[in-house]
Formats: structure tokens, C-alpha cells, sequence
């Protein structure tokens, strides 16, 4: 088959979807890759490398999107990339659907296949390509805010883990998944005061067992989430339903519930948000207020640490590429269960549920396109 890689091109995105060891796996099994000029030099690795590892180096991003017949990327195609995509091209990278209509109705109209690195799902309802960026965020997400909670940032002025003699910051997480429980050990590592809710009275169970003394489980509803915020200093939005648009936990009214300076991290904005009043922002300007309350609503945060998520998420995806790559992709997902959860967009269909319900469009069986 042919690879395409292109270059990320969305605001602040360092990270590239192959490293120079994933070209040589693929060379391995007989298929050509094409890299755009400088698409992994954000994360570390130069045109030279890929070259190395058996790649060729093409210099547009047009030049990529013409010539293959799987593009492997990271980010969702953004507007400009639209018409470069081709009909019945394999597209493989995140593109959480739920969140942009234009997105969702652009993938129909050119008739791509859109598989999701997000809704790949394993029989225990894992989401095993999600999950090393989500381990990166919800680390992130606690190292973010812990700045924003500084007073130029307009936050409290607050040093989250304290000094002896003094208070360390009250965190509220809301949602014990990856991101969740990331966020929780990070914020406990540096000594805050940290309570972490979800909605599933085992996986409270388990984050009790696993987390030190100073994280507190709590179950996740209405009037304890208005009750933990009211005294929060960071609240970190970690709520995730794979595929769909994620529930709203945190209205604007309930904003009016903190104190000025209080600083909100919503992870799951790229599904929407789980903060009512978040809307994505860049790392070129990553916040802003609203009655007091600082937002910061980065959709791509992993991508300030490219070079660390770039191996985190190759080191996930590469062993469903190949399997696409070697098989096809109508074939690996009828063997693979894993992958066919994956399919989002196909034959000009949406085969996602979750993305049909999100924005009232027909939905198809997956099993009409296989």
C-alpha cells in the first residue's frame, strides 16, 4: 500500500503521526511511504532520518494527499485540507466527529474512509489508541493549570502543592478515566489537596486502593460536583464517552458557585467539553475568563510535548496501521473487531452511531460497508 504522511498543519500541532522506526516497519512489509518535507521536525526528527528509514520526501502537503491511498495523521483534516482528500482514501487519525459538523459533513461529501484512532475499542472497552495521549494530557493538564493558578495568569495566586505552614490548592477532577486518574496522581505528586468523582462505584473503589492519602473519591453527581467546586481552585474536566459528545457537568450558571481566579482545564474539549462554557482555544492563546473563572481549553494539548507524545502515540497506532496497510482496510476490519469499532465515516456514511445521534444525521450499520 501507500502511505501518505503529511505535515500537521492545525494552529500549534508538533507532533507527526510516524516516526523514522514506523517508515522502516513499513518498509518492512513491502509498502511505500511518502513523507511531507519537515513534517517530524517539530518532534525531533529530520527529513534525513525518514529518507534513512526508507522513506521519500515529498514537498507539498498536495503532493502527499495525491499519491496515497492511506494518510496516517494525528489531528483531524482541517478546511484547507478538504479538497485535497481523495474518494475512498483511508484517512487513519483522530478526528472526533462529535465536535465539528462541518467536519463530519466535509468527510461525507469526499466520500472518504475516516477511521478514528479514537473509537478503536478493545472487548473490555478499552480505548487503546486514546489512551497514551490521554496519560499525556491529564498530566498536562495539572502542569497547565498549576500556571494558570498563577497571578499574571489571572488565577488565585496559588502555589498548588503549598509550603509547610500553608494550605496546598484544592483540585477537583472531574471523571476517574485515563485522564482522570493521570491528572489526580499528578496533582497529589506535588502535594495539592485532590478529590477525584466519577459516576462508577467500582472504579472508586480502585482509585481509593491506588491513590495516596491525599486524594479523595467521590461519586459523581449534580449536587456533589457543586458542592467540590465551590471551594476548588483547579477543576480539571476529564469525562469522555467514546465517539459522542460529552455531557455537560459544569453549566454556566454553576460558574457564578466558584471564586474569582479559579482556574478550569477541560481535556474533553474536543469532544465537546464537559464545562459548558469551554470552547476550544490554541497554544498560541490557550485561555480565557468568564465571570472570573479562567478557561483553558487547549483541543490539542499533547501537542506542546511532541516529541514525547509523537512516540507515545506511534508506538499505539502502528501495529492497527500495518494491519490496515497489509490486509486493507475492508479486510482488518472484518478480522478485527478493534479497528472495524474504529470506522467512522465510510461510502459516504456515517457508521458511528454516536456521531449520527450528535448531529441528527442518518446512521448506517457498519456492517453495510464490509
Amino acid at each position: 500500500m501507500i502511505i501518505g504522511v503529511p505535515k500537521e498543519i492545525k494552529n500549534n500541532e508538533n507532533r507527526v503521526a510516524l516516526t523514522p522506526a514506523g517508515v522502516a516497519e513499513f518498509k518492512k512489509h513491502g509498502h511505500v511511504i511518502y513523507v511531507q518535507a519537515s513534517a517530524g521536525e517539530n518532534s525531533g526528527f529530520n527529513d534525513s532520518a525518514y529518507a534513512n528509514a526508507g522513506a521519500i520526501i515529498l514537498p507539498t502537503i498536495e503532493a502527499v494527499y495525491d499519491i496515497a491511498e492511506m494518510i496516517v495523521k494525528v489531528k483531524e483534516p482541517i478546511a484547507s485540507e478538504y479538497p485535497l482528500i481523495k474518494k475512498d482514501q483511508l484517512l487513519f487519525t483522530y478526528f472526533h466527529f462529535a465536535s465539528s459538523e462541518a467536519l463530519t459533513k466535509a468527510m461525507i461529501e469526499r466520500d472518504a474512509v475516516c477511521l478514528a484512532y479514537e473509537t478503536v475499542e478493545k472487548s473490555d472497552r478499552s480505548l487503546p489508541l486514546l489512551v497514551p495521549m490521554s496519560e499525556v494530557a491529564g498530566r498536562m493538564s495539572i502542569q497547565e493549570g498549576a500556571k494558570y493558578l498563577e497571578k499574571p495568569m489571572q488565577g488565585k495566586g496559588i502555589l498548588l502543592g503549598g509550603v509547610p505552614g500553608v494550605n496546598p490548592a484544592k483540585v477537583v477532577v472531574l471523571g476517574g478515566g485515563i485522564v482522570g486518574t493521570q491528572a489526580a496522581k499528578m496533582a497529589a505528586g506535588l502535594g495539592a489537596k485532590v478529590t477525584i468523582m466519577d459516576v462508577s462505584l467500582a472504579r472508586l473503589r480502585f482509585l481509593s486502593d491506588i491513590m495516596p492519602a491525599n486524594v479523595t473519591t467521590l461519586m459523581s453527581n449534580h449536587y456533589n460536583i457543586c458542592e467540590a467546586i465551590a471551594d476548588a481552585d483547579l477543576v480539571i474536566g476529564a469525562v469522555l464517552i467514546p465517539g459522542a459528545k460529552a455531557p455537560h457537568l459544569i453549566t454556566k450558571d454553576m460558574l457564578k458557585l466558584m471564586s474569582p481566579g479559579t482556574v478550569v482545564v477541560d481535556v474533553a474539549v474536543d469532544q465537546g467539553g464537559c464545562i459548558a462554557t469551554c470552547t476550544p482555544t490554541t497554544h498560541e492563546d490557550p485561555t480565557f475568563v468568564i465571570d472570573g473563572i479562567v478557561h483553558y481549553c487547549v483541543a490539542n494539548m499533547p501537542g506542546a510535548v511532541p516529541y514525547t507524545s509523537t512516540l507515545a502515540l506511534t508506538n499505539a497506532t502502528l501495529p492497527y496501521a500495518l494491519q490496515l496497510a497489509n490486509k486493507g482496510w475492508k479486510k482488518a476490519c472484518n478480522e478485527n473487531e478493534e479497528l472495524k469499532k474504529g470506522l467512522n465515516i465510510a461510502n459516504g456514511k456515517i457508521v458511528y452511531k454516536g456521531v449520527a445521534d450528535a448531529w441528527g444525521l442518518p446512521f448506517e450499520d457498519v456492517a453495510s460497508i464490509l
